[in-house]
């Protein structure tokens, strides 16, 4: 699903470049549950960045689904994040004026999906993260772990591909976050392909591999 050979990011800071990515080789398969894992600074949020196609390397091959995802334009590498990538995010970003059954609706809207559709795929989504009776409320009505809960229906809303979730639990109390790792194991049951970027051990142990970082490189779990 994801194959990486030789990636590099260099960012130029006026007379200074910083090498973020020093060369990573990285593959991962269908339905794998993986942990990115790595002190500040050693490349994590820079890495799903290229992978879900926020961000293009400075040199090396990314192929996801086979597909060369350097040679892409802009506007095919948008269309990547809409239909293959599902992202969540630690600070939630919800829209704040809207419901949670209207965030989910959003990347649906942007697919062009109908009126009717679109909204029988939002009830069916925030049913499976438990949400049914709260769809109607905004993000200040709900808690934290609600939040993340209606970020992860978002994410699922056009079946992506892959769900990169870059520090998902690091708003939440213990017990909210346990219950967001639930609901990843169980996305991973049903098929989903999930990659967390983490810095919580206790995240780690519950995904099936882990991929540690340190100054840019693969140090373990590649």
């Amino acid at each position: 699903m994801i194959h990486m050979k030789a990636i590099k990011k260099i960012y130029s800071t006026g007379k200074v470049d910083v090498e973020a990515l020093r060369g990573i080789d990285l593959k991962v398969e269908k339905n794998e549950f993986i942990s990115i894992m790595g002190p500040s600074g050693s490349g994590k949020s820079t890495l799903m960045n290229i992978m879900g196609c926020l961000d293009t390397p400075t040199s090396g091959e990314y192929y996801l689904e086979q597909e060369e995802v350097q040679t892409l334009n802009p506007n095919q590498l948008a269309e990547i994040r809409n239909q293959k990538v599902g992202f969540v995010f630690q600070n939630f970003n919800l829209l704040p004026y809207a419901t949670a059954f209207e965030n989910v609706e959003v990347p649906l809207i942007f697919k062009g999906v109908s009126l009717r559709k679109r909204r029988k795929r939002s009830e069916e989504l925030l049913e499976r993260v438990g949400l049914k009776d709260r769809m109607d409320h905004k993000p200040t009505e709900l808690s934290g772990g609600e939040m993340q809960r209606v970020s992860i229906a978002r994410a699922l809303a056009n079946e992506p591909s892959i769900i990169l979730a870059d520090e998902p639990t690091g708003n939440l109390d213990s017990v909210s976050g346990k219950e967001i790792v639930d609901l990843f194991e169980d996305l991973w049951k049903q098929g989903h392909t999930i990659i967390v970027i983490t810095h919580d051990q206790e995240i780690s142990t519950r995904t099936k591999r882990i991929i540690k970082l340190r100054d840019g490189m693969v140090v373990d779990g590649a």
